[in-house]
């Protein structure tokens, strides 16, 4: 296969005329963020903010004709939102026609419809969800080093332990978690056009960036970027028919979680948190902002919550301890279940074997089996409430 290189996407960009057919998209200076990886192609467009939606034929021109170089696979082209002097934050248009994401502040983004550009926020019914999933769950947290993914693993498994249809969208851009936890490897293969058919482990359906690029690739993306790949993996993955998709947040509040919060309809966020008062501080922000966006708040995890010695059973409260039970009770939400610190749960999940599916009768399967069910009680009830189902978010 004849490898594709820079030089060779800016031959073939140079021969898009620009927005207004007066010279060409490389000579203007429009094409930047150029990601080049085993064949596949990413890179954005930089248009007028005002005129992002009107310029969706020029983004198919330049994905059309990258596509065809030899040994070129899956393209991605986003167009971003040029800032003008003294204008508010401008925001990406996604990779395809679709409902985008603000990429910061409250400023709505140039397709988000009517409403939003009135300034008016979009309800959960207003999102368009995606075919066949019924649910979407997201696992997101606070800060990093909580437990996050090992946790959205361990959910994820638990609900379809419980008889659910499950699947796992590893929305971490930069630190894709997935591939490793699930020990899953090669490529997804394409079912139709721009459509990607998503790997599957242990029974999930699962799609991760880190499937399309080396794990010690480093993904040095804006927010446009993310945003785009967020939304392609959401849309053009054929999910099938599931009951719940899992979404394992990168840790933070920033575009991952915007683009989430805003592009489809969410049935709430999980909260996972150590007992540590800086974890908490975080996970407050987090809980914060997704009442700010309007997702409905499933419940807290307190993750780390204790260390059984494993030799003489001593209990060691390493990091404090009922820290995200008393917030909870503060908060006035569900407080979903204490899961320890414990060597079985880390190696297993460093080995690809994740505890509920390595150890299904043991006593931490069990404890993310009864998270899971907490969860799941959540969603029904907001359902019986008249909330539209979508994904629930986990902060370790």
């Amino acid at each position: 296969m004849a490898e594709v290189t820079k030089e060779a996407v800016l031959d073939r960009l140079s021969k898009v005329k620009g927005p207004d057919l007066e010279g060409d998209i490389v000579s203007l200076g429009l094409v930047s963020d150029i990601f080049i990886s085993e064949g596949r192609v990413i890179f954005s467009i930089t248009v007028p903010a005002e005129r992002a939606e009107e310029l969706e034929p020029l983004r198919q021109a330049a994905e059309k004709v990258v596509s065809e170089i030899p040994g070129a696979g899956k393209v991605m082209v986003a167009l971003t939102a040029e800032k003008k002097p003294g204008a508010p934050q401008a925001a990406a248009a996604p990779v395809r026609p679709a409902p985008s994401a603000a990429q910061a502040g409250d400023v709505p983004p140039p397709m988000a419809g009517k409403a939003a550009a009135r300034g008016e926020p979009q309800s959960n019914s207003q999102k368009p969800g995606i075919p066949g999933i019924k649910a979407i769950i997201a696992v997101a947290s606070g800060k990093g080093g909580v437990g996050k993914s090992t946790t959205a693993v361990n959910l994820a498994l638990g609900l379809q332990a419980n008889g659910l249809k499950v699947g796992v969208l590893d929305a971490d851009i930069y630190g894709p978690s997935m591939p490793r936890l699930l020990h899953i490897s090669g490529r997804p293969e394409p079912v139709e056009g721009r459509v990607l058919k998503p790997m599957e482990g242990y029974g999930l359906k699962v799609m991760s960036m880190g499937f399309l690029v080396e794990e010690d690739t480093a993904m040095i993306w804006r927010g446009p970027m993310v945003m785009s790949a967020l939304t392609q993996m959401l849309r053009e993955v054929a999910w099938g028919e599931l009951d719940v998709l899992v979404v394992d947040m990168p840790p933070g509040t920033g575009d991952a979680q915007l683009t989430m919060a805003q592009q489809v309809p969410l049935a709430g966020a999980v909260i996972v948190s150590t007992p540590q008062d800086l974890a908490l501080i975080d996970a407050r922000k987090g809980l914060n902002m997704f009442r700010r966006v309007d997702v409905p708040v499933l419940g807290i995890v307190e993750n780390m919550s204790y260390f059984l010695c494993p030799h003489c059973g001593e209990r060691s409260d390493i990091f404090g301890h009922g820290g995200a039970r008393a917030e909870a009770e503060k908060l006035g939400i569900p407080f979903l279940g204490e899961i320890p610190l414990h060597m079985d749960i880390r190696a297993k999940s460093d080995a690809g074997t994740p505890v509920v599916i390595s150890d299904p009768d043991g006593v931490h399967a069990r404890l993310y089996k009864d998270v899971a069910s907490g969860v799941w009680a959540e969603v029904e009830r907001n359902r019986e409430g008249g909330e539209r189902a979508a994904p629930a978010i986990v902060f370790d």
